[in-house]
C-alpha cells in the first residue's frame, strides 16, 4: 500500500483541484482518494457529449452520488466542431481540447486553477493524441508521476474497495468509427445500440468497429467462440441488421485497443 500513500500525499500537497471524471476506473481511483484527503476546494466535472454513450455519464453521476463528493456534468455538442468530425488521426487532440477547455474554465468558476485527469503509464504506450491537449492546457496526471500502471490502478481500486475495480476499459465512440470516416450521429447511435445489444448477451472488452455500412465486432479472444455459437451469431446479426448494418463481420483476434490505429475501409 506504499505507493498508493504516496499517491495520495502527491494529492494531497495539491490542496484544491478539478478533476476531469469519466467514471471509469481511473479517475474513480482519484475521485475516492480526494474525498479521503478531503482538499480546500475539490470538484469532479464530467462532459458528456454525442460521443460518449449515456449509461457511462449515468454511470459517472452514480459513482460521485456513491463516493459523496461535488460533482457537476456539462454538456456539449461535438458534432458542431468540424475539425472532430471530418475524423483525422488528430481528431481526439481536437475533442480533447474542446472538452478539457470547458473543465477548465468551470473549475476558474469555483475558484480552481489546478486541473487533473486518470492517465496512467499504459496510456503512454498508446497513440492518444489526447494526452498533448491535456498537456498544453495545464492538466496534470498524478497516477504517471506516481508510477501506477492500469494493472495497478485495478489492484488497488479493489483493495480500498472501489466497485470499478474490474470495470471494463472504455473510450469514446468516435473510436469505432474509421480514420477519414465522418462522424454522424447516426453511425454514432449504430455503435451505441450494438454494443449494447452485446452486453446484454453477456459479452464484455466489446467494440463494434464501424466501416461504412460494415460492422467488425471485437470481443475478449475467450469469448470468440461463444460469438461464433450458431443461435447467438443470428441473434447478433438480425439485429446489428435492424440498427442499419448491412455486414457484420468478427475479428479473430479479439478486443484490442487502438483498433483504427493506421487502418483503412473495408471494401
Amino acid at each position: 500500500m506504499e505507493k498508493l500513500k504516496n499517491l495520495e500525499k502527491r494529492l494531497t500537497k495539491l490542496s484544491s483541484f478539478a478533476l476531469a471524471f469519466s467514471g471509469g476506473t481511473d479517475s474513480t481511483l482519484l475521485l475516492a482518494l480526494a474525498k479521503k484527503i478531503r482538499p480546500k476546494k475539490f470538484i469532479a466535472i464530467t462532459i458528456a457529449s454525442q460521443f460518449v454513450p449515456k449509461l457511462e455519464i449515468d454511470f459517472a453521476k452514480k459513482i460521485a452520488r456513491s463516493i459523496g463528493v461535488q460533482h457537476i456534468c456539462l454538456d456539449v455538442d461535438i458534432l458542431t466542431r468540424e475539425n472532430i468530425v471530418c475524423n483525422t488521426m488528430e481528431r481526439c487532440y481536437f475533442c480533447k481540447q474542446q472538452k478539457f477547455s470547458m473543465i477548465r474554465n468551470a473549475a476558474k468558476k469555483y475558484g480552481i486553477s489546478t486541473l487533473v485527469h486518470g492517465a496512467n503509464l499504459d496510456d503512454l504506450k498508446d497513440f492518444r493524441p489526447g494526452l498533448k491537449a491535456a498537456e498544453a492546457l495545464g492538466f496534470i496526471s498524478p497516477l504517471v508521476d506516481a508510477g501506477f500502471s492500469k494493472k495497478e490502478v485495478r489492484i488497488f481500486s479493489r483493495q480500498i474497495g472501489l466497485e470499478t475495480w474490474n470495470k471494463a476499459s472504455q473510450s469514446c465512440l468516435a473510436t469505432r468509427i474509421t480514420y477519414n470516416e465522418k462522424i454522424t450521429l447516426e453511425k454514432l447511435g449504430m455503435v451505441e445500440e450494438s454494443e449494447n445489444f452485446l452486453k446484454g448477451l453477456g459479452f464484455n472488452h466489446i467494440r463494434v468497429r464501424c466501416h461504412g455500412k460494415t460492422a467488425r465486432i471485437e470481443v475478449d479472444p475467450g469469448q470468440i467462440d461463444r460469438l461464433l455459437d450458431s443461435n447467438i451469431r443470428q441473434k447478433v446479426s438480425l439485429q446489428f441488421l435492424k440498427l442499419g448494418f448491412v455486414k457484420t463481420s468478427i475479428d479473430i483476434d479479439g478486443y484490442k485497443t487502438g483498433g483504427f490505429f493506421d487502418t483503412k475501409p473495408l471494401q
